[in-house]
């Protein structure tokens, strides 16, 4: 018999409270003002036995092979290295906005095959491309590995984090600058984080109040486009200006999150719990596994005895109950009665 418990908490959030003016640069973001992501592909070399085996990744063993071909070392076309302390891996960091040739970014290195571990290895240089198919940096240096793996002869293995992934802090050297329009565009476009009408409202006045009517007009409940100066060195101050401005922000929608996994519930500070029938029942599923032997007659002939699993399947479905719940409203009435409080 299987039984199933599910427990579920109810958070319940501070009741509604007048909300804080925030900054516009909690609020918002700047257009054209973000991250890239770049992407590439690298061998990993050094480690202690816990590298692909290479049985199994044909990739790597030819990934091998061309590098040593572009240092003039030529491997037999029949002679495939059966090597244990090199890996294939994928090479992934993020570009920052205004990075520029020669600054450094952190990269994280992950295995794509059957690596046990990257802990000790040495990143060789790999290329990192855009989105566009360019070389934006350059990536290579030994990995810093937080988790590691021990395994036994009998297969038992004790694995802490995970020991395919590392990373290495300044292991990227950016070669190539991306281009922005922060500095041509007449204007400059405020994207709001959370997409709200009210909000984007009161940032349209909160600019206008500070800067003078007309300074600020909204396109959309995202975007806010402001005048901004054309001197570089002005554009520069006037943003830093801008994201000082404090805006309150609009209410959050009344919101109740359910996790069926967890069995957790979340309830926004906007949301009124008032009186309502509520049905309860509850039901059970009883599943019972059984082995039947099934034995040839006492004559036959040539006949063997078998197993034949049983299942048996019952479902009780208990008559539901209604009754009613009364509720709390903000004043706290009926607060003892009210699940939720």
């Amino acid at each position: 018999m299987r039984s199933i418990v599910v427990m579920i908490s109810i958070v319940l959030t501070a009741l509604a409270a007048p909300s804080q003016a925030e900054r516009v640069k909690d609020l918002a973001s700047v257009a054209g003002v973000r991250p890239n992501q770049l992407v590439g592909y690298g061998l990993v070399v050094g480690l202690d036995g816990t590298g692909d085996q290479t049985s199994q990744a044909p990739f790597t063993i030819q990934s091998i092979k061309n590098m040593l071909a572009q240092f003039g070392v030529v491997v037999p076309p029949n002679v495939n290295p059966q090597l244990k302390n090199v890996a294939a891996v994928t090479v992934t960091a993020e570009l920052p906005p205004f990075a520029k040739p020669g600054q450094a970014i952190d990269v994280t290195v992950s295995s794509i095959a059957n690596a046990g571990s990257l802990r000790g290895g040495e990143l060789l240089l790999a290329p990192l491309r855009g989105a566009d198919g360019e070389v934006y940096a350059i990536a290579q240096g030994t990995l810093v590995v937080s988790g590691f793996g021990i395994q036994g002869g009998d297969g038992s293995r004790i694995s802490v984090n995970i020991p395919s992934t590392g990373r290495i802090p300044g292991g990227a050297t950016v070669e190539r600058a991306v281009p922005t329009s922060f500095a041509t565009d007449p204007a400059i476009t405020l994207n709001l984080n959370t997409p709200d009408f009210t909000t984007a409202n009161r940032l349209v006045t909160g600019i206008n109040e500070v800067l003078g009517a007309g300074a600020a007009e909204a396109i959309d409940a995202v975007s806010v486009r402001v005048a901004a100066p054309a001197d570089p060195t002005q554009r520069i101050a006037f943003v830093s200006q801008l994201e000082q401005i404090d805006v309150k922000p609009g209410d959050s929608p009344a919101r109740v999150i359910v996790n069926a996994r967890t069995g957790t519930i979340v309830i926004g500070s906007n949301v009124r719990v008032l009186p309502a029938a509520v049905a309860h029942g509850s039901l059970s599923v009883t599943i019972t596994e059984r082995t039947d032997v099934s034995q040839p007659g006492a004559f036959a002939q040539g006949g063997t005895t078998a197993q034949v699993p049983r299942s048996e399947i019952d479902v009780k479905q208990a008559e539901a109950r209604m009754f009613k719940r009364l509720g709390c409203d903000s004043r706290g009435l009926e607060a003892s009665r009210c699940p939720a409080c």
